[in-house]
């Protein structure tokens, strides 16, 4: 079974595989909360469609360790 996008390309976007897994969940639940998609796609299943929203560089993260540095 191949993912699509590669898990080489998606690692491009975050820092690290941990990161990438928490950020799809947490859009997926959204996702499956109600929030509407931010592309347009056939998908149907809430983590394809996250995945490919983080591939298309619509969602960001940051750290919390981040925010406490620059305060």
């Amino acid at each position: 079974m191949m993912t699509e996008p590669p898990i080489g390309e998606l690692l491009k976007k975050v820092d690290c595989r941990y990161t990438l897994a928490v950020e799809a969940s947490k859009r997926a639940r959204e996702l499956i909360g109600g929030s509407l998609p931010l592309i347009d796609t056939k998908e149907t299943k809430p983590l394809s469609i996250a995945i490919e929203e983080i591939n298309r560089g619509l969602i960001s993260y940051s750290r919390k360790d981040d925010e406490e540095q620059e305060a």
